[in-house]
Order: structure tokens, then sequence, then C-alpha cells
């Protein structure tokens, strides 16, 4: 990538952070030259702080870094947009997003995460932990019973009934794909080719 540090005065681009998954955008910040090749040799995100008048990793001192997963420059060539998984909250008075968005409106990739994490950190007494030890068939039964009920909200129920049996639907879906190791990011690909 060609970036065009030199078009602003002081050598400092945009760069807005974005959540890979949810596409959410978490933060904008700035960098020079040398807060850009930190941030590539490390794969976290550095910036240069305007008030500190320095280079500043995201994270340094709240441990919420931001690991880059990929890096794409605008047409002009002066603006980067960095998608990246957060270790925790972005914004410094804890909230997830710089922005003071209502909710996250990708909230599902935020389920799946939490799923993910229920599996490595399995807590006594919840749900998924509950429904892991009755096993594939118990989880896939779940997602059939599931399907049957949007059917019968669809066909007879309010918009409420029906609103609720599909989010049940769609946890019980993701759940059973945690299951079998298959990422949303794999659904949405295949999704993809077979529009193309």
């Amino acid at each position: 990538m060609e970036i065009d540090f030199k078009k602003s005065a002081d050598g400092l681009i945009p760069v807005i952070i974005q959540d890979h998954q949810t596409l959410e955008v978490l933060m904008l910040g700035y960098m020079n030259q040398e807060a850009y090749d930190k941030t590539q040799a490390e794969k976290i995100v550095t910036f240069f702080s305007r008030s500190k008048n320095r280079l500043w990793t995201k994270g340094e001192t709240s441990g919420n870094f931001l690991h880059v997963k990929e890096v794409y420059l605008d047409c002009d060539q002066d603006t980067i947009l960095i998608k990246a998984k957060a270790d925790g909250p972005t914004c410094h008075t804890g909230s997830r997003s710089c922005f003071a968005t209502e909710h996250n409106q990708n909230f599902i990739f935020e389920l799946e995460n939490i799923i993910r994490d229920r599996y490595e950190n399995p807590q006594e007494g919840s749900y998924i932990n509950k429904m892991r030890q009755k096993g594939l068939n118990k989880i896939a039964q779940k997602v059939g019973e599931e399907g049957v009920e949007i059917v019968i909200a669809a066909l007879a129920e309010t918009e409420f009934d029906l609103v609720n049996e599909a989010s049940d639907l769609v946890f019980h879906l993701l759940f059973l794909l945690r299951e079998k190791n298959i990422s949303l990011e794999k659904i949405a690909k295949n999704l993809e080719s077979r529009h193309k």
C-alpha cells in the first residue's frame, strides 16, 4: 500500500477501526508512518496521540488491545480502515464503541462469541453447559423443535411471538454450529459464493 502521509502538514492520517466480525465502527484515531509501521509489525493497533504527542498503543494501560485482522486504504490513499478484534471495550468510557450507538446491530456475531466463550469457559448451571452434557443429538433436536415453532408462529401467532421464536431458532442454530465447529463467517462465505 502506498499511503500518502504527506497530504497533511503534520504527517498524520485518519484511521477508522472497525470490528472484524460485526463491522461496527469502534473508534477513529490517527497514525503517522512510525505508528503505521509499528502496527504492521506487531499486528496490534498503535496510533500517534495528538494530545500526548507520542506513539500510543491502544490498550497499553487498559489491556484492551486491538488485534489487526485486515487493513485497507481508501481511494485517495490518505485514510486507513483497520478491521480488528478488540480484547474488550474500545472506548475509554468502558463502552464497546467510541460512538454512542444505541445497540450493536450485529449482535448475532457477538452472540456467536458469547457461545464460543461458554465452550472455552464452561459455567456451572448455564443452559449451554447443560445442553452440551446431553450431546449433539439433543442440540440438533432443539434446532428442529425451534424450526417447527417458528412455522407455527408465522402461520397462527402474533409478530411478537414470531420474533421470539425466530430468536430462539437463531440462538440454537448458532449453538449447533459451534458444536460442529462451524463459524458464521463460513456460512456467510458459502452464501456469497452461491449468490454469484
